[in-house]
Order: structure tokens, then C-alpha cells, then sequence
């Protein structure tokens, strides 16, 4: 029997982590898959504060892992193959039928970001391809940029990418965008972006040297195939939830989101809590998937232990 699980290790969870266990709370962390999440697959991170050099994104996460553990948080590798949340102890089924019993459980899976699946394009992440505007538009200042996406996720991050770039044009495999007409309306304001509509994407091309060179395209009104040049590609077409492993443990919005009380990290069965991207639909930065596991460390720990107040401070301060 276990006090609290921690279910994903992005910043979400290990703060998460960090907080439970300094709280004497002995959580056990749940690696999954990918440890470290999204941030693993990053190179410089340099809007997470108190970095003002910048970090790679997992030496970021694996010092967050280090700072967890040296309060006895306890990490265990495998991933969650079922969930029983009907009554407490809560059930948490791992691959290979291990079965973990738990008084809390907190949600820190994420969201993974969709990509194209086309060549070039999984090998180049990092290198010229990215999925997060916000976190890599700074490192293409006065370059030609492709944003690969026809939703409003694809309209925002082509306008914010002109803040930095001398041109940006919107890749989109059909004529008619599905973005809502007031973020289309201010792309197609923005005197630097440009269109490049009825284009499906094949391949992300690179030069020689690795660095890339464009987007592969076939035109779908003429069936030809044509080579948009651009210094980066920024795939914007959306994000999954990792919730499928829950079955309907707990309240989802349409798209799988984990939906939380509001102001709050608790989910609609008491016990349970949701942090990180899993539960932003947002915002899905490093910082605020951070300061929502310290939320969801806090409202744990206030589950468990009633009206008693922890001092998170500790013994030599903040």
C-alpha cells in the first residue's frame, strides 16, 4: 500500500514528486515510456527560470529527477496498462500484471504532440523541426519558416513565428483552412506570412550537412511535386492526451483533456489528481506543467492528511 502514485515523469510529475516527498509522503513515480517527457526531445531550453544560459532540455529533466530522488522519491520503470479509480485503494495495473495499490494517485501522462509521419521529419526534431512555436521561435530569428497545420493552433503559431522570422508560410493539404475565421482573418493580415494551401507534405529535406532545407510537397491541383525552402519546419497539427490508458477513469472533455476543478488540480473522483499538459489545453509550457505538479503535490497532501497544514518551506527555507 502505497500513499500516493505518481503516474508520468514530465516536469508535472517529478515536481510533483519533489514536493510529496519532501512532505514525507514516500511517492512512488511511474516512468512510463518516454521518462522526462516532451522536454527529452528538445535541445536548449532557455525560457525556464534560472537558467539564464539556457539548459538542454534533458539535463533539465534529469537534474528535476535527481532533485526528486534525493528526497526519497521512489521511480519505477513500466508503463500503465489499467486503472481501477472505483474505490480506494486505488488499483494501478503495470505491463506484465503488476498490481499497485495506492491511497491517491496523480495524473502526469501529458500530451503528446501529432506529427506528419513523413521522412525526415522524426530524425530532424530538435534540428529544424519543431512542434512548439513558443519554446523554438527564438532560434530561427531572420529565417524562412514553414508552419505545417490549417487549425487555429496553426494560425497562432505562424503569426507568433513572425516575430522572429522574415517570412512564414502556412502549409495546409487542403484549399479551405479549419482554423475559426477570426485567427484566419489575422494570419492573412500579417504582411509576412504567406500560403502554400492544396500541398500535402512527403519529406522533410535536409542539406548535406544535416541542416534542413525544406518541405517536400505535392501540389493536389496538379498531382506535381515541389520543394518549399525554409530554414525550419513547425508541425501544428494538434496534440493527444495520454488518457487512453485511464478507460473512463475520470472526466474527460472532448478531445480526452483530463478536466480538473477549476483553480484546482482534482479530478472528478475524490483522491485523484491531474497535472501538467494532460489536463492544458492552454498554455503546455515546462514552467506551468511544473507549478501545477507543486499544485497537485499540495492538494494531495491536504486530501491525505486532512486540515493539517504541511510547511512546504522545510527546515532551512524556500
Amino acid at each position: 500500500m502505497h500513499k500516493v502514485l505518481v503516474i508520468g515523469t514530465g516536469p508535472a510529475g517529478l515536481t510533483a514528486a519533489t514536493y510529496l516527498a519532501r512532505a514525507s509522503l514516500s511517492p512512488v513515480v511511474i516512468e512510463g515510456l518516454e521518462p522526462g517527457g516532451q522536454l527529452t526531445t528538445t535541445t536548449e531550453v532557455e525560457n525556464f527560470p534560472g537558467f539564464p544560459e539556457g539548459i538542454m532540455g534533458p539535463e533539465l529533466m534529469d537534474n528535476m529527477r535527481k532533485q526528486a530522488e534525493r528526497f526519497g522519491a521512489e521511480f519505477r520503470n513500466g508503463w500503465v496498462e489499467a486503472v481501477d479509480f472505483s474505490k480506494r485503494p486505488f488499483q494501478v495495473t503495470l505491463e506484465g500484471g503488476e498490481r499497485l495499490e495506492s491511497e491517491t494517485v496523480i495524473l502526469s501522462t501529458g500530451a503528446s504532440a501529432r506529427y506528419l509521419g513523413i521522412p525526415g521529419e522524426q530524425e530532424n526534431v530538435g534540428r529544424g523541426v519543431s512542434t512548439c512555436a513558443t519554446c523554438d521561435g527564438f532560434f530561427f530569428r531572420g529565417k524562412k519558416l514553414l508552419v505545417v497545420g490549417g487549425g487555429d493552433s496553426a494560425m497562432e503559431e505562424a503569426n507568433f513565428l513572425t516575430r522572429f522570422a522574415t517570412e512564414v508560410t502556412i502549409v495546409h493539404r487542403r484549399g479551405e483552412l479549419r482554423a475559426s475565421k477570426i485567427m484566419q482573418d489575422r494570419a492573412k493580415a500579417n504582411e509576412k506570412i504567406r500560403w502554400a494551401l492544396n500541398r500535402t507534405p512527403l519529406e522533410v529535406v535536409t542539406e548535406d550537412g544535416g541542416k534542413v532545407k525544406g518541405l517536400k510537397v505535392r501540389n493536389n491541383t496538379g498531382d506535381q511535386e515541389q520543394l518549399l525552402e525554409a530554414d525550419g519546419v513547425f508541425v501544428a497539427i494538434g496534440h493527444t492526451p495520454n488518457t487512453k490508458f485511464l478507460g473512463g477513469a475520470v472526466a474527460t472533455d472532448e478531445h480526452g483533456y483530463i478536466v480538473v476543478k477549476p483553480g484546482t488540480t482534482e479530478t472528478n473522483v475524490p483522491g485523484v489528481f491531474a497535472c501538467g499538459d494532460v489536463q492544458d489545453t492552454r498554455y503546455r509550457q515546462a514552467i506551468t506543467a511544473a507549478g501545477s505538479g507543486c499544485m497537485a503535490a499540495m492538494d494531495c497532501e491536504k486530501f491525505l492528511e486532512g486540515s493539517m497544514v504541511h510547511d512546504w518551506s522545510g527546515p532551512t527555507g524556500s
